[in-house]
């Protein structure tokens, strides 16, 4: 019942007490039954509980007045395809649209993956599929010749990887942004240079289907603060002039702790460069903050930071300088749960959503608690999550996930991709079989924020 009804017999109730109306007089005046029922309780109970009542609806209104409005949505996952091999799995695979290049005038869709080999964090050169009917068929992954391993000093493998492809409508252009790196002959990384870690980039033109080979973004104070950068598994914006917001994470030569901050860098198709960065964010142990990803939503900027032990959340009115960080909670006031994985975000213009992995859904046996993969709706003033909108979008099948991507792909669906980390000939009796997923997120209410 409204609270608006409750009020009017609360006043109705003080009028009886002033006046000394009769009751048959009060119940002529009144036309729906369920306020009928409501009145005779008002009228035989005393002034506390009346009281009381209207407080609490008092409180009530202005907590829902405060809530963000809801947007419904619907979710499914389904395979792109499937390889078991005991000598590599696939990895990070994450899509951009290409608007306008698909089937009848819709968005042809990129996604780039790489091979994990057996080393821990070793990656092959990129590969990509194409879809351009929306997921229905893809092509099977196309190695990239100019993306491939290069050859580095003293036997080292010079690659690139936590890549995040994304279009750049100024240019036309497809970027995909990651992380050089350098690997011994072992596929361990070496981190004792300076620029062992930089910020790569590649572009792909949709028109002649060509990609370039992979550039550095030049850096100040390499020797210094900047000896490492690394820019992987970050979601990064386009600003209306062209320019790019790149979140990154960097350390110098020594420490275990990485800090982030956003870089502003042009773009003019074929170049990036560095402009400035701005505030960063630093905090002590557990790796410091790391795979920060950033979104845009109703005039704001939400930062989303890793860190070992939980994730963390910021915001921005410039996506350059931010507010304290604070944990990811639920808005019960519980953790999250998420740790020392990324999370990204799904950005709609009626509302901001996080995915994530997370504690407590039992999946304890699974490394970093990797599995499933969630969508839920964000508190845009509390910074919360709205534990009631949680649902699980990509499965857990007895293996590690955690490595993927999030984009809005057409104003009614954005996708989030990942695929299942086993590297045995054989799938696992919970049902892992090397499977890239796709996870498309149905919303109900158009999304202007993806053109």
């Amino acid at each position: 019942m409204e609270e608006s009804l409750f009020w009017r017999c609360y006043c109705v109730r003080q009028r009886v007490a002033k006046e000394g109306l009769e009751m048959t007089t009060i119940h002529s005046k009144i036309e729906h039954p369920s306020e009928a029922v409501l009145m005779n309780w008002v009228l035989r109970s005393s002034w506390v509980r009346c009281t009381c009542v209207v407080l609490v609806l008092i409180v009530v209104s202005t907590a829902r007045a405060n809530e963000p409005a809801l947007l419904h949505y619907q979710v499914n996952a389904e395979p792109v395809f499937k390889e078991l091999t005991p000598a590599f799995c696939w990895f990070h695979p994450r899509v951009a649209p290409l608007p306008g290049y698909g089937k009848d005038g819709r968005p042809a869709v990129v996604m780039t993956i790489q091979k994990h080999l057996a080393a821990s964090d070793h990656y092959s050169g990129l590969y990509f599929l194409r879809t351009d009917d929306l997921g229905k068929t893809w092509t099977r992954p196309i190695e990239i010749p100019e993306l491939a391993w290069q050859p580095g000093e003293n036997n080292e493998t010079i690659a690139v990887c936590d890549v995040t492809p994304g279009w750049h409508s100024p240019s036309g252009k497809l970027l995909a942004i990651g992380i050089k790196l350098r690997y011994s002959p072992k596929g361990d990384q070496l981190l004792d240079k300076p620029r062992s870690h930089e910020c790569a980039y590649a572009t792909y033109d949709p028109k002649s289907q060509t990609w370039t080979a992979w550039k550095m973004l030049a850096m100040p104070q390499t020797d210094g603060k900047f000896f490492l950068v690394s820019p992987g598994c970050v979601q990064w914006l386009v600003n209306a002039d062209g320019t790019l917001l790149i979140p990154t994470y960097f350390r110098g030569p020594t420490g275990d702790d990485y800090v982030t901050t956003v870089l502003h860098c042009s773009f003019d198709g074929q170049e990036l460069k560095y402009l400035k960065h701005g505030d960063e964010l630093a905090t002590a142990g557990g790796r410091g903050f790391v795979e920060p990803s950033l979104a845009l939503v109703q005039g704001t900027y939400f930062l989303t930071l890793r860190n070992d032990a939980a994730a963390y959340i910021t915001t921005s009115s410039d996506g350059l300088h931010f507010q304290p960080v604070k944990k990811w909670t639920f808005d019960d006031g519980q953790e999250l749960g998420s740790y020392n994985t990324q999370a990204h975000w799904l950005a709609h213009s009626d509302g901001l959503f996080l995915t994530y992995t997370r504690r407590g859904a039992n999946n304890d046996h699974i490394a970093r608690n990797r599995a499933p993969i969630f969508v839920a709706q964000v508190d845009p003033k509390r910074l919360q999550v709205i534990r009631k909108t949680e649902r699980s979008l990509l499965p857990e099948r007895g293996v590690m996930l955690g490595n993927f991507g999030a984009t809005a792909i057409t104003p009614d669906e954005s996708w989030v991709t990942d695929a299942e980390y086993i590297l045995t000939g054989k799938p696992h009796p919970k049902g892992a079989d090397g499977t890239t997923w796709l996870g498309r997120v149905r919303w109900s209410k158009p999304n202007q924020l993806a053109k």
